[in-house]
């Protein structure tokens, strides 16, 4: 599969690159096309000619399957885009969160906050002691603050049942 990204730039910036890729290039003044990222890889610099455009590398809150054809009947997938380029004007603001709220059709407007389920808000604590816990059973061993009270008959599979219950509750 192919790497692909989305591009998305204003009016006036898109106005330019179609000039640039219709037009020949000796004739357009906006010759040069870069895009660069500083260190942290999500903020970086568009550049078309002689002019900088903010730019900012975010998450689409969903994926998205792109295709092409050859013979304009049969579609052959070629990638699966997560993320998107904004390229903004000068003075426009920064965005605070790398993950952009809308996809990018009119339907999944706040796609984010309506078609997808919150995130549980977990107790790192508990996520802590239930890893652990986890990893001694695997290891052969039980979990902490447990003791073993008894089982059935240990050939019946049907009908073992392992009964603990948890020290700090006696």
């Amino acid at each position: 599969m192919e790497e692909q990204f989305i591009l998305r730039v204003p009016p006036s910036v898109a106005e330019r690159i179609e000039r640039l890729l219709n037009e020949n290039s000796s004739s357009s003044e906006d010759k040069s096309l870069d895009l660069s990222f500083s260190e942290d890889g999500k903020s970086g610099t568009f550049v078309i000619g002689n002019d900088h455009f903010p730019a900012s590398l975010l998450d689409l809150p969903c994926v998205v399957e792109s295709y092409k054809t050859y013979d304009d009947s049969v579609l052959i997938k070629t990638s699966d885009i997560g993320q998107m380029i904004m390229v903004r004007e000068e003075g426009d603001s920064v965005p605070d969160v790398l993950e952009y709220r809308h996809g990018l059709t009119p339907p999944m407007k706040d796609a984010r906050k309506r078609r997808f389920r919150r995130e549980p808000d977990l107790n790192p604590e508990l996520v802590r002691r239930v890893e652990k816990d986890l990893l001694n059973i695997m290891a052969g061993g039980t979990a902490e603050n447990m003791d073993i009270l008894g089982f059935t008959k240990p050939g019946d599979l049907t009908r073992q049942r392992l009964m603990m219950h948890r020290l700090s509750e006696n």
